[in-house]
């Protein structure tokens, strides 16, 4: 197992296929027009825009590169944000929350591209999201197909009956299909766009801790053990891992566990059981999300919390997942499992924007990893380089306070009551259709799924209050978070919307407020305070 791994996680079944990739420890000091904080998706997609561009630029990374979520994630390249689409359209309008749709597609036709024009090894991507229903009534996905079909999104409406064509599990139901999704190695993905940004000129540094930063001035300063980066504009691309080097920025950040297992090879009842090749969500959260690899291995995904647990734990959990889901494979043993540490914010949306003049965050890109990486490097590369300032359409999403353990605990509670929730409805759809077959038998009928084309009805007062009152909305937790971070922010300089420097209401394109508004912004305290001024 690689030395800088830890031993907890587990050695992912990437990194046991991929080939060696190493890069040296920053031994002295060096000047660069951009320094990227952290060697994930996100921080090597900065990198190679940023010298495709011309600027000089280098990434320094405490670990390796990508490490942690960015290399042992399920490798799934999809459109959208963790946050419900139809939640933005109530957070920032139809109109932003389109555009805010087609920058997540463009971030899945960004990764598609790159491993095209790079020729990029060992990726090897398959087509197709099948996100899966486990309840027989479809106005959930009728709901959220609608806003897609309006946004332009390329997606089909799966009957039941070719859903389980496709995967033969009498679990599920309908389903949207998304053909322009597709799912990789992850870690591959990593080594070949940091050989591409390497090829743009870029330099990467590992086992290079950032010990502290200083953005004030023209000039910003990083120290690490053994040199000094000097750089016109820092971005800071670690993740859940910015800890003390950041702590204002940490705490907005929830860093959530997820664990992903690899099967024994399965042989011919794999393709059986299974016959789409694609990738398969069938949750609302975390459980579960699965593809074939490797031919006729399973991959798995899920059981992911708040407070770290073993991939060993996760992968009994998974077993008994797959034997509800799919009995006729029987009994499953697995070869692999791992954990990796991704990071969320409470609305669910990434951080992307400018903290202090030249001080960028690109961060919380839980769910939707990949599409959102990508984008989120391109539009600060487009930033810094070219003054692009389609990030602004992030604003809305600021920089709200993760809650702490409190915050935690309230996820954590919260996520395990969806879970429930989600097996206990689809236990009741199950015993529905069941109802409905022997009624067909009885009547010599035929079966018919229950799912509506039309929009659903208003539920009338006092009924499915049961469904809707499981766990608070993401709103309301964020709303008493707020406010709890209203009373923290001046003592613990929690970050807030001034990091971008313009005040609430401000969109894209409108005159920002001058450096020294943004300078004494709440969030460049918690930075300053805390770096090195040495010149």
């Amino acid at each position: 197992m690689n030395a800088m791994v830890p031993a907890e996680v587990g050695a992912s079944w990437y990194a046991q296929r991929a080939p060696e990739f190493e890069r040296p420890r920053l031994s002295f000091d060096l000047d660069v027009d951009v320094c990227v904080i952290g060697a994930g998706l996100a921080g090597l997609t900065v990198a190679r825009e940023v010298a495709r561009r011309g600027w000089s630029v280098a990434v320094i990374e405490a670990r390796r590169v990508a490490w942690n979520a960015s290399g042992r994630n399920l490798g799934f390249v999809l459109p959208g944000y963790g946050a419900d689409v139809r939640h933005m359209v109530e957070r920032v309008g139809r109109a932003r929350a389109r555009e805010l749709w087609k920058l997540s597609e463009a971030g899945v036709e960004y990764v598609r591209t790159t491993i095209r024009e790079t020729e990029m090894p060992g990726t090897e991507p398959v087509s197709g999201w099948l996100d899966v229903s486990k309840v027989d009534r479809g106005d959930d996905m009728l709901a959220t197909a609608t806003v897609l079909d309006e946004f332009g999104a390329t997606i089909d409406g799966w009957p039941t009956e070719r859903v389980r064509a496709a995967l033969g599990s009498e679990s599920y139901f309908h389903a949207i299909h998304y053909p322009r999704a597709f799912h990789i190695d992850p870690l591959a993905y990593a080594y070949g766009l940091a050989r591409a940004a390497i090829a743009a000129g870029a330099v990467i540094f590992e086992e290079t801790p950032a010990k502290a930063i200083d953005p004030a001035g023209v000039r910003k300063r990083v120290a690490t053990p053994n040199g000094r980066v000097r750089a016109s504009h820092i971005v800071l691309a670690g993740n859940a891992e910015l800890g003390a080097l950041a702590p204002g920025l940490a705490d907005t950040v929830l860093p959530v566990a997820g664990h992903v297992a690899v099967t024994a090879p399965l042989g011919p009842r794999l393709g059986e059981a299974i016959a789409w090749r694609g990738a398969v969500s069938d949750s609302r959260s975390a459980n579960y999300h699965y593809r074939i690899a490797g031919g006729d291995r399973l991959m798995w995904a899920g059981a992911a919390g708040l407070w770290p647990g073993g991939p060993r734990a996760a992968a009994k959990r998974f077993q008994a997942a797959i034997a509800r889901t799919f009995p006729q494979l029987g009994t499953v043993e697995f070869e692999h499992a791992w954990s990796g540490i991704m990071g969320f914010t409470l609305h669910r949306v990434p951080q992307i924007g400018e903290v202090v003049p030249g001080l960028w965050l690109a961060a919380a890109f839980g769910a939707h990893g990949l599409n959102t990486s990508a984008m989120a490097g391109e539009l600060i590369a487009a930033a810094i380089t070219e003054h692009d300032d389609r990030w602004r359409l992030f604003l809305p999403y600021e920089l709200v306070w993760a809650g702490g353990r409190v915050g935690r605990l309230v996820q954590q509670v919260g996520a395990w009551s969806r879970g429930r929730y989600e097996e206990w409805a689809g236990s009741v759809a199950r015993r529905r259709e069941a109802v409905r077959r022997a009624e067909a038998e009885q009547t010599g009928g035929v079966v018919a799924a229950p799912v509506r084309t039309t929009a659903p009805a208003p539920v009338p007062p006092g009924r499915g209050e049961a469904e809707t009152a499981v766990v608070p909305e993401v709103a309301e937790v964020e709303s008493l978070l707020r406010r709890v971070a209203s009373q923290e922010r001046a003592a613990a300089s929690i970050p807030s919307l001034a990091r971008t420097g313009e005040a609430p209401g401000r969109g894209p394109g409108e005159p920002r407020p001058g450096r020294s508004d943004a300078q004494n912004a709440p969030g460049n305290q918690s930075f300053t305070d805390r770096s090195s001024r040495s010149s």
